[in-house]
């Protein structure tokens, strides 16, 4: 189904040592890019004597807006692995950021890549990934004698109900995954009386 997502919960945490330097790599499930602006200059504040911070994201199910920063590393290596390690495990609604400890001994471009790569692996690995569904929200108004009417469709689509209110006039409004919400609109437009709140 295209209606399907999969992200992570909960923020899951690793780390990973080369050649004694330390890479913190932090899972963060994310909705937007302010979320993501404040979730770095958390980690900024917290690891203020790190070398650097750097970080991918992907958001939105469809996971076409997306962006990596190497925060000073050479181009191309830190941001990049990353993004590719949220990549290839099909996720979205996610930052992966990843603090650099230096640890004396440099790593080279391939050393940085590599290290970055598996940080980031690390940290997806401890994530507790989900399956989501694409949900699209539907509110409508109707007399209350097409109560019934209404009824049955939710009962056979089984939409989520997140408001309802019962009086002369019914106000409902409902939530169903993307797949199945033409046809809980059509076979409510057929009911009388029933008109949708944009």
């Amino acid at each position: 189904m295209d209606d399907v997502f999969r992200t992570i919960t909960i923020t899951s945490k690793a780390i990973y040592t080369e050649k004694r330097s330390k890479f913190i790599a932090y899972a963060i499930p994310v909705q937007s890019v302010d979320e993501v602006k404040n979730k770095i200059e958390k980690l900024r504040k917290e690891y203020y004597d790190a070398r650097h911070v750097c970080w991918a994201y992907i958001l939105g199910p469809d996971r076409v807006e997306f962006r990596a920063n190497d925060d000073g590393e050479p181009s191309g290596t830190a941001g990049k692995p990353i993004l590719g390690q949220i990549n290839s495990n099909e996720l979205t609604n996610i930052l992966i950021a990843v603090v650099r400890y230096f640890g004396g001994i440099k790593l080279g471009t391939s050393g940085l890549i590599v290290a970055y790569r598996e940080a980031a692996a690390a940290a997806i690995s401890e994530a507790d990934i989900v399956e989501k569904t694409v949900d699209c929200r539907l509110s409508f108004g109707f007399e209350y004698p097409f109560m019934n009417d209404v009824m049955k469709i939710v009962k056979d689509l089984e939409p989520s109900i997140l408001e309802q209110t019962y009086d002369m006039d019914c106000l409902m409004t409902l939530e169903i995954r993307k797949a199945k919400f033409e046809e809980l609109r059509g076979r409510l437009e057929k009911v009388e009386s029933l008109r949708f709140i944009e």
